[in-house]
């Protein structure tokens, strides 16, 4: 074999594996992702994604591995950036060559997050052709009278969310699109094998 015919081989072989159960673990993590926009502050368990754990977490990773494929373009930061040729063999998702081109938005580095509206919003038609933001932060709990209280469809009466890893003003900036509903951007927040999803319609409050 060619030294040419060997670097393909050996930058296939250097890449980690997807999923252990492609088709189960999908469907797994398809619904997870649905559940979790059906009922925003719920913090749903991924399966894990073997030997993955930079620059995208397992639940990051599981994701796009899900709900990525040749027909929706994904931009990457900076720090998600590497991640590039996994996802590319694993989903065949191109490249967004900017935030407003992009089915999917990978942060990894939330505090250098791109403004709101640098990506794409949707129209008034057609809300669905927005961004799916999927942010990459060091904690997601559960806990009652700290972090936010979270309000809107899907949730009964009220839910909790704490989050750490966000530029402070992150509530801000996504409270800004509260008028250009039904534009707007849905949110999957990750960290580890952990997802939560704030889709454009929950209202968040700070507490504690």
């Amino acid at each position: 074999m060619s030294p040419i015919s060997e670097r393909p081989a050996a930058a296939l072989a250097s890449l980690a594996p997807g999923f252990p159960e492609p088709v189960r673990d999908a469907q797994t993590t398809f619904r997870a992702v649905l559940d979790a926009m059906a009922r925003p502050g719920r913090i749903r368990r991924v399966t894990a994604v073997p030997g993955l754990d930079r620059p995208l977490s397992c639940a990051a990773a599981a994701v796009l591995l899900a709900l990525a494929d040749h027909d929706t373009p994904v931009w990457l930061d900076r720090v998600s950036a590497p991640a590039l040729p996994y996802l590319r063999f694993h989903t065949g998702a191109p490249l967004a060559i900017a935030p407003d081109k992009a089915t999917f938005a990978v942060i990894g580095d939330p505090a250098a997050m791109p403004a709101p509206d640098r990506f794409a919003l949707g129209t008034d038609a057609y809300p669905d052709r927005s961004t799916t933001l999927v942010i990459e932060v060091e904690t997601l709990s559960a806990e009652p009278a700290t972090g936010w209280r979270l309000e809107g469809p899907g949730i009964n009466g009220a839910a909790h969310l704490a989050v750490t890893g966000l530029p402070a003003g992150f509530v801000a900036a996504r409270a800004a699109l509260a008028p250009l509903y039904p534009r707007g951007l849905d949110i999957v927040l990750t960290a580890g094998d952990r997802l939560a999803a704030l889709p454009r319609t929950t209202r968040i409050t700070p507490e504690g």
